[in-house]
This record gives structure tokens, C-alpha cells and sequence, in this order.
């Protein structure tokens, strides 16, 4: 049957669906429930994202990128379980190749993306990277490492997925327009270090924050269907913070669970008005 795109479109919106035109063969993708993807997914919070979006939804798909794939155990798992809905992609932050790579897979099977979530973040590496506690600590080679992976991989990432994250908009979800939602951390925050210390992971953060923020410009002036956030997770029980949880009470270290379920119903929330934000777990502004 030989219909005409915005027909089609107009047709298939109204429903829920979105769908893509392949421009090399005459085949239509559909995607009822979106396309996600999850930068930074074999552990941590970034797992716990691709399960709870697996789980608490019965529709969409699911794009989980890591550096070794094949070691990545917890996400092997869920593919086992989701076959058909999660697809994983080798991406490494500190190799631009890795993400032009992964965005053209996503583009030949799905088309488009509705949301992008960069979870990657490094805070230590034993014998290589440590928060330093005093100026004399800090190092050229830290400082350069977690501004890598902490700000200039993730918006690398974004520059690749932007025209998929435009193709998508919000089409097939309940929005109209597309996520990027980058993990920042309150640390991150100039207006809000009174503590000093951790120059090279606030400093990255803080770059992130900035980074970010003038995407959303871009994006805004542009009149491109995205909207671009940063959340702050709060401390989270994981190999990242397991080191440093020792002075950490109780009630302010946040399992993975619950930490994702409150940073994924800030996304589900999330107007256009929120374009450029910076929000804590608990839905909370956070000054830059």
C-alpha cells in the first residue's frame, strides 16, 4: 500500500507509534514506547537504568553502550531476559570512533532516539587517579583523565546522537520532545562547595555542568525537539563511592534502586521550561 509520509506520520502519532523511513530501502521501523539509550550501562547506576526501564515498561527499546560488552555480566543478563528490546554496543568515552559507531547502528535499526542517558562518571582509579584532599596532591594527568571521561566524553556522545535525538523528538512517548539527561553531581557545584577538596572530579563535574548547559542553548535556538538536564544522583552505594562511605550516615546513602526511581521520575516530569537545569534526586534545583 503506497501512503504518503505525513499521512503515515499523522496516522501512526496518533496511536503512539514512530516510525522511520530508510532512505537506502523502503521499509518502515516501528518503535511504540521510544528508543533509550543508556551511555555507561555494564554496573552501578547505569545498569540499574537499562533495568528499570526494561521492567517498568512493557514497551520501547533499549540501546545499552559500556567499554567491553562481553564483560559485562549484569547487562548480558537482562539481554537473556530482553531480547528482543535491549541491544548492547560497544562505546569507550575516550574514543570518539567507538560513539560515531554506535550512532550509526542506532540509526540503521531504529532511526531516531527520545532519550540519552550519559551515566559514565570516574571518581578513582586505584594507583591512577585519587580525590585529592590537598592542592599538593593534584596532579596534570588526574586533571586531564576525569575531564575525559567526566566531561568531555559525554558531550562527545551528544554530538553523535544529536540528529537521532532530533529525528526522535518525543515521538511514540508522551512527550514532544527528546531527553538528554547527563549524571552530574552536586560536588559540581561552585556556589555550593564550601568543602573544597576533590579538585580534579569537581572540576570535571563542574565542566560537564557548563558543557551541558550550552547544548541547551544550542538546542533551544535552534528549536531542535531536546531538552538537555543534568541530574545529581545523591551518594549511591556503589563501586564508585565505596571507597568514600565511610563518614556517609545512614539515611543519605541511597541504594541503586531507589536512587534511578527517583532520577527516572524526574525525567518522566520534566516540561520544556526545564531545558538547562541542574536537579538533585529529589527534584530539588541546585545552584551552579
Amino acid at each position: 500500500m503506497n501512503l504518503s509520509r505525513p499521512y503515515l506520520r499523522q496516522v501512526l502519532e496518533r496511536r503512539g507509534y514512530t516510525f522511520t523511513f530508510s532512505t537506502l530501502a523502503s521499509s518502515v521501523t516501528w518503535k511504540r514506547g521510544g528508543v533509550s539509550m543508556v551511555q555507561g550501562a555494564s554496573r552501578g547506576i547505569g545498569l540499574e537504568f537499562v533495568r528499570q526501564l526494561l521492567e517498568k515498561n512493557d514497551k520501547g527499546y533499549i540501546v545499552a553502550t559500556c567499554r567491553n560488552p562481553s564483560g559485562a555480566t549484569g547487562l548480558l543478563k537482562l539481554k537473556n531476559e530482553f531480547p528482543e528490546r535491549l541491544d548492547i554496543h560497544p562505546l569507550d568515552l575516550t574514543v570518539e570512533s567507538t560513539m560515531e559507531d554506535s550512532a550509526n547502528s542506532i540509526r540503521d535499526k531504529y532511526g531516531s532516539l527520545n532519550l540519552l542517558i550519559n551515566a559514565s562518571g570516574v571518581l578513582s582509579i586505584p594507583n591512577v587517579l585519587h580525590p585529592e584532599t590537598t592542592l599538593s596532591k593534584v596532579q596534570r594527568s588526574s586533571l586531564l583523565l576525569a575531564y575525559d571521561i567526566n566531561a568531555v566524553g559525554p558531550i562527545l556522545v551528544i554530538k553523535h546522537m544529536w540528529p537521532l535525538l532530533k529525528a526522535g523528538g518525543g515521538s511514540g512517548t508522551d512527550k514532544d520532545f527528546a531527553i538528554v539527561a547527563n549524571l552530574s553531581a552536586r560536588v559540581g557545584s561552585i556556589g555550593d562547595n564550601a568543602l573544597g577538596g576533590w579538585h580534579s572530579y569537581r572540576a570535571s563535574k563542574t565542566a560537564l555542568n557548563q558543557l551541558t548547559k550550552s547544548v541547551s542553548v544550542e538546542f533551544a535556538r535552534k528549536k531542535d525537539p531536546i531538552i538537555c538536564i543534568l541530574l545529581h544522583p545523591g551518594t549511591v552505594d556503589t563501586d564508585l563511592s565505596q571507597p568514600f562511605q565511610r563518614n556517609v550516615p545512614k539515611d543519605k546513602l541511597f541504594t541503586k534502586e531507589f536512587s534511578v526511581q527517583k532520577l527516572l521520575s524526574i525525567m518522566n516530569n520534566t516540561k520544556r521550561s526545564d531545558n538547562g537545569k541542574f536537579f538533585a534526586w529529589d527534584g530539588q534545583e541546585i545552584p551552579w
